[in-house]
């Protein structure tokens, strides 16, 4: 048996810790996304999902060997981290989309410049309605999410007024 207070083998908590995963299955849930053609930013947020937070983990392994316990930082640390890092994680997809139908319209202005306008603009013209489909089924999202949060908040009344 242990002494009590000292952290052995097999003695730390995994809560509160980011699962481990091995190269193996990163290696893995790559290829499943090259296989699914999934989208750049999709494939960005699995990957920082699966890859190991090293600079926490090399603390958290001086503070083992330093106090030889393993303590969870402050919680409300982690909580500020977590949100800052979704903030990071996940960029706003009307303001990508918005930038992707500039991109394509400046692509379409040069291609003109060149002669090329005319063998491009179907194509492009196709993406940038694409785009604008997408963003117009996020601002009736948004404008649905936003009806259903007041609609919460302020449960008295005749909701109908709320659909108008």
């Amino acid at each position: 048996m242990e002494a009590t207070g000292t952290t052995g083998r097999g003695g730390c908590s995994a809560a509160g810790r980011p699962a481990r995963y091995s190269t193996g299955t990163r290696e893995l849930v790559r290829a499943m996304m090259e296989e699914l053609q999934v989208t750049h930013s999709q494939k960005r947020y699995l990957m920082d999902y699966v890859k190991r937070d090293l600079e926490k983990e090399k603390r958290r392994l001086q503070n083992i060997l330093a106090t030889g316990k393993d303590e969870v930082e402050d919680k409300v640390e982690q909580v500020f981290i977590q949100k800052k890092e979704e903030e990071i994680a996940k960029p706003d997809r009307f303001e990508e989309l918005t930038n992707e139908i500039q991109e394509r319209r400046d692509f379409l202005a040069e291609m003109e410049a060149l002669g090329q306008g005319k063998k491009y603009q179907g194509i492009v013209l196709t993406e940038i309605s694409q785009k604008l489909h997408e963003m117009e089924i996020i601002d009736k999202k948004r404008s649905e999410e936003m009806r259903n949060t007041v609609a919460k908040a302020f449960p008295v009344g005749n909701k109908s007024n709320l659909q108008d």
